[in-house]
């Protein structure tokens, strides 16, 4: 079974249709809210975990597109705040995937976006809250 985490986000001309409705009955995914913001007749956000067959979840992404959501990785909602961040190396220890990494010599604490899974353990990790979720 394939799982991924999206953000989509609805504009205010969609946000009163059906969306996730329809990405269980005509794809046949199975999907977990793990953060939402929708308001009517506003920009709406919600994160989901999708899981289903892959070849699924990509039809569903497409329909999403082509219904004009914008539609990422939840790991692309994942930041280092360079201006908040002391290079502690906190979040390193936590990191699942690496993405959060020394940068040899000069020892700085560097964020590899491609790598980020979204599992947002580095946010709760590092003590001056420098990794963030923008979201909303």
């Amino acid at each position: 079974m394939y799982s991924k985490k999206v953000v989509i986000r609805y504009s205010p001309d969609i946000v009163d249709q059906p969306i996730i409705y329809q990405l269980v009955k005509k794809y046949d995914l199975i999907f977990n809210i793990l953060k939402a913001r929708i308001l009517p007749r506003r920009e709406g956000v919600i994160v989901l975990e999708l899981s289903g067959e892959k070849e699924n979840f990509e039809r569903a992404i497409r329909f999403l597109k082509g219904k004009g959501l914008g539609v990422e990785p939840l790991s692309k909602s994942v930041i280092q705040n360079a201006e908040k961040c002391v290079h502690c190396g906190a979040c390193i220890a936590f990191c699942p995937t690496n993405a959060l990494y020394f940068e040899t010599p000069s020892t700085k604490v560097l964020f590899d976006v491609g790598k980020c899974n979204g599992c947002e353990v580095c946010v709760t990790a590092c003590p001056v809250r420098a990794m963030e979720v923008n979201l909303f």
